[in-house]
């Protein structure tokens, strides 16, 4: 029991570190619409600046109150130029089994997207930059070429690794046990296929792993196979790191029943040259979405986190529920509490979260 104290204390304090900022798209929207998340946004894999259909379905489609079409934003300036943004503050209230309760208001994030279309479906370049908290810094840079028939995509820059589900809570055990998420991007190119029904990614990239400590390289892929009502995926990757070499997969996907969108990811990952050896996790999400009444989302999580495959009793879990309020274009108000149950020893494993938050977004 020791050890696995000590094994989960690490991972404990190392995930609630990261936890602090987060950055959020939704998925479940491309389960409920039956469409890749490059239908909705610039970025082919989701998230970040949204285009003309997604600016649509941000206006007529979540809202409880849409805006007129002649009042729509566009995000237009020119013929050649794109911007967005995003911007939410969040208060919560932590409490943590035999500690004193916290809570606060913080500005979760500030940013701003742009793309500058050279030569318009073929050559472009695109920014997220995230201008707070703290000092401003590029989340990613890259430039990106397409075919002519705008089915295969090239990116070289800084961007975020095609990896499962692109959630809206980078804290969630599948997103932080991975390393990949929207708040670590990585350095290299990409390659990209984007058909009706399957999109597909290659990534070569240095690692995130390896920043600051050396050099190494980290190989990323990714197929999701897309119908109207469902959608399945598979991911691998691989890091050759200084610090010991990692291997992951994960299978994940997403399938609409009436008014309700299911998500799922399952996720494997072993470590190679870590203080304890060789170590094996396990970590999986279920996530189901009801849309109540138009503007209305219920979100129902369950997460379970795995840290060493060899440890018995050593696994946490998290429950999380959600309502998000989306009264007019460009503006969500989103409240909820989270719920973490681990081992008594560790009482951050225990804890729960409560927040309200207040987004909007162009």
């Amino acid at each position: 029991m020791q050890v696995a104290v000590r094994i989960v204390l690490r991972a404990s304090v190392a995930m609630a570190c990261a936890a602090i900022l987060t950055v959020r798209a939704e998925p479940y929207l491309a389960v409920v619409s039956g469409q890749q998340c490059v239908a909705c946004h610039v970025n082919p894999t989701g998230g970040g600046l949204r285009n003309a259909v997604g600016l649509a379905y941000a206006q007529n489609v979540l809202p409880a109150w849409p805006m007129p079409a002649a009042n729509a934003w566009t995000g237009r300036l020119g013929e050649h130029v794109r911007l967005g943004g995003d911007l939410r503050e969040q208060w919560t209230r932590t409490e943590v089994p035999g500690q004193p309760t916290q809570q606060q208001w913080a500005l979760d994030h500030a940013r701003l997207y742009a793309d500058v279309e050279a030569i318009p479906s073929r050559l472009g370049l695109y920014f997220d930059q995230q201008l707070a908290p703290g000092s401003s810094r590029a989340q990613e840079a890259y430039v990106r070429l397409a075919d002519s028939s705008g089915r295969w995509r090239l990116k070289g820059g800084q961007f975020y690794l095609p990896f499962g589900w692109r959630l809206e809570d980078d804290s969630t055990f599948v997103r932080q046990v991975s390393g990949i998420n929207m708040n670590a991007p990585d350095t290299g190119v990409e390659l990209g296929f984007e058909s009706p029904t399957l999109s597909a990614q290659l990534a070569l990239t240095n690692g995130v792993a390896n920043t600051g400590t050396g050099s190494g390289s980290q190989v990323t892929a990714q197929a999701v196979w897309v119908q109207s009502a469902w959608r399945v995926g598979a991911a691998a990757s691989r890091t050759n790191a200084a610090a010991g070499d990692r291997s992951m997969a994960a299978l994940f996907g997403g399938v609409r029943t009436g008014p309700l969108a299911w998500l799922a990811e399952l996720d494997w990952v072993r470590d190679d040259g870590i203080p304890e050896g060789q170590r094996t996790r396990l970590v999986a999400l279920g996530e189901v979405n009801w849309a109540v009444v138009k503007g209305h989302n219920l979100k129902l999580t369950a997460e379970y986190f795995d840290p060493d495959r060899d440890v018995r009793e050593d696994h946490k879990t998290r429950l999380g529920f959600v309502w998000e309020f989306t009264p007019w274009p460009y503006v969500q108000l989103r409240a909820g509490v989270r719920n973490w149950d681990g081992i008594p020893q560790i009482p951050v494993d225990n804890r729960r979260l409560i927040f309200f938050e207040l987004h909007g977004f162009l």
